[in-house]
């Protein structure tokens, strides 16, 4: 017999358990819906975050990006190479300075830098201007022994005035012309180098022999002076014959280096032929002026 009042009892009976417990058994009752809040952080509740979709996952846009910073990269390694070829043909040095390697204040390294068939030749002329300044400095010293047994002050202000200026202007003006014209090839430095080298070799064969010009050219520690001060003191004599064989020694050594350097490919003679041509193209740009 078919029931109409049964509930169907496949149906699920849906008790607040927050209800009224005088609230008959067999009623329904649905949990109120809560209120809606926004979800936020700390205290401002209400703000909301925009995320722009179509930065996140876009390969495209980032692949065209780096296409662009590699092409501006590959530009300026253009643009430095540029430079430094510039740099390079108008013979520049700007390295660091790397000698004497407890106190650096040259720039000095003939074996990465010089071509090899003219690292003996540069090796030689390093040579030569180390011994000038190693006259230059033993000359001080001899000088001043000799004043101090009463030769007087002012040969020794003229021999610490020699190697105050020998030893910075043999560097500028005659060894740092030749490491620049083994290194970039330069005909104009190197004829200027070799002039400027006469005048060194001619300063050593003065000093070796230091005629009495200035003071008695005690100043100097030659052959004259030393014969001389022989007669006064054994000490300071043999002093001066050390200095003399010092100047001797580096005014061999010079010429030895202009052997050296007369069988290297870049001669004197093209020095005049590169100061021809300059000569020739400034005369005819100053007459189409």
């Amino acid at each position: 017999m078919h029931r109409h009042n049964d509930p169907n009892p496949f149906d699920e009976e849906e008790v607040n358990p927050f209800s009224h417990a005088s609230a008959p058994p067999g009623s329904r009752s649905r949990l109120s819906p809560l209120a809606h809040e926004p979800v936020g952080f700390g205290y401002n509740q209400d703000a909301t975050v925009d995320i722009p979709l179509d930065t996140i996952n876009d390969p495209k846009k980032k692949e065209k990006e780096l296409k662009a910073w590699e092409i501006d990269l590959k530009r300026r390694e253009q643009d430095i190479k540029r430079r430094e070829e510039a740099v390079a043909r108008a013979g520049v040095v700007t390295n660091e300075k790397n000698w004497p390697p407890l106190f650096p204040i040259i720039h000095h390294d003939i074996a990465n830098e010089i071509p090899p068939h003219a690292q003996r030749l540069q090796y030689v002329a390093f040579a030569s201007w180390l011994g000038i300044v190693l006259c230059l400095v033993f000359n001080v010293l001899a000088v001043t022994i000799n004043w101090i047994k009463g030769a007087g002050v002012k040969i020794w202000f003229l021999a610490v005035i020699y190697a105050l200026l020998g030893c910075p202007l043999s560097y500028v003006l005659w060894y740092r012309p030749l490491y620049r014209a083994m290194r970039t090839d330069s005909a104009f430095k190197f004829g200027w180098f070799f002039m400027l080298y006469l005048f060194h070799i001619g300063f050593c064969i003065f000093a070796a022999i230091a005629p009495p010009l200035f003071f008695k050219g005690k100043s100097l520690t030659g052959i004259l002076p030393a014969i001389d001060v022989f007669s006064d003191s054994v000490f300071v004599g043999i002093f001066y014959l050390v200095g003399f064989g010092l100047f001797c020694c580096e005014a061999l050594l010079s010429i030895w280096v202009l052997q050296l350097l007369h069988s290297h490919p870049l001669t004197w003679v093209e020095f005049f032929v590169c100061v021809e041509q300059q000569v020739y193209t400034y005369f005819r740009g100053a007459h189409r002026t």
